[in-house]
């Protein structure tokens, strides 16, 4: 697997080559692929990048470096290249953050899911501080009049999932709500991502000792509780939980099982008064885990960009045909072996 420059634009013709699309491979420091998959697949989310560079444009005189600066940087420089391929080498990205982050901060290999997770929250951290409006002296987010207003990170990527608890004996039902910026969903063998989040917001009935305290009837009673989604985001960014701990092993392992994701979705565990029930996703990115486990895996991850896939794989641009998709849903069987899975996956919403 693997191209140079010259190869990939003679392979898809140079003026096939979208007018205003760059393909870089990003070099790797030493483990550092998990952080480049991550970076391809935001920097192939239209809107995300798009946010990054106006950041970019606003921030001109700004001289104060930041995580966020690093990235604006790193973006730009990729699409104000004067070649529509080749390589790029995110030093500055990733010393800021080893230097910001104690957890990267090393040559040992880190997971993907936890640093897309640093990222978008460190970014919208750093807008807030620019804002004026994060919580000063430590205020709870849960205070009144303390809680920090949105920023483009939370429009794009945050949904909110309504927990509802229904008591059995006088029918009440409480729900709460929770915002995410990213779903976690529970793999099966040989499934789909609509069974996976259909899992997500399966009923589970609270009964002996984990009965449920109902204001109404004041005291424990049996109850079912469900989660369903109330906001669907622009962007639905979904994990799949590959890596389950074992405790009999003391270690953690991969399950590889196959798991099918479209190139179009719709959620069907959404709540009642959800606002947007109805809206299309089209598959745009997948940070795809290569290897038996987490900590001695590779990332690659594979994009859509203008009507074609490419894989990137640190500094290794292809072009892919979208049957190659079905390669990274895993494996059929339950084989401990190295498997190529599908990861996170990045949803965008079609409006």
């Amino acid at each position: 697997m693997g191209n140079n420059a010259s190869q990939l634009e003679k392979e898809i013709g140079s003026e096939q080559l979208p007018a205003n699309e760059h393909y870089f491979g990003l070099v790797n420091f030493g483990n550092t692929c998990y952080c480049n998959s991550v970076l391809q697949a935001l920097y192939f989310c239209r809107p995300f990048r798009e946010k990054v560079l106006q950041y970019k444009q606003h921030q001109k005189n700004n001289k104060k470096e930041s995580l966020l600066t690093c990235l604006a940087d790193l973006f730009y420089n990729i699409a104000t290249q004067k070649k529509k391929v080749g390589t790029i080498a995110p030093k500055k990205f990733i010393t800021r953050l080893r230097k910001e982050y104690e957890l990267f901060d090393n040559y040992m290999q880190q997971d993907a899911h936890e640093f897309l997770n640093y990222l978008l929250n460190r970014v919208s951290e750093l807008l807030q501080e620019k804002q004026g409006t994060k919580p000063k002296n430590g205020g709870s987010d849960n205070q009144p009049g303390s809680k920090s207003e949105p920023t483009w990170v939370e429009d794009l990527f945050q949904g909110t999932f309504t927990n509802e608890t229904r008591c059995l004996n006088c029918e009440t039902v409480s729900s709460k709500d929770e915002d995410f910026l990213d779903l976690s969903v529970d793999v099966e063998q040989n499934t789909s991502i609509t069974h996976c989040l259909r899992g997500f917001s399966s009923t589970e009935t609270l009964c002996a000792e984990h009965k449920y305290y109902c204001e109404g009837c004041c005291s424990k009673q049996e109850a079912q509780k469900r989660m369903r989604v109330k906001k669907l985001p622009q962007i639905l960014a979904l994990h799949l939980k590959r890596f389950k701990y074992m405790e009999q092993m003391n270690r953690f392992t991969k399950l590889s099982y196959r798991v099918v994701f479209p190139l179009e979705l719709r959620l069907f565990n959404t709540s009642d008064d959800a606002c947007n029930p109805d809206r299309m996703y089209d598959l745009v990115a997948v940070v795809i885990h290569i290897g038996s486990s987490l900590n001695r895996g590779h990332y690659i991850s594979i994009v859509k960009s203008d009507g074609f896939w490419f894989l990137f794989d640190d500094d290794i641009v292809d072009k892919i045909d979208s049957n190659a998709i079905e390669d990274f849903y895993g494996l059929p069987s339950d084989l401990q072996k190295n498997s190529e899975t599908g990861y996170i996956l990045f949803y965008q919403s079609r409006e």
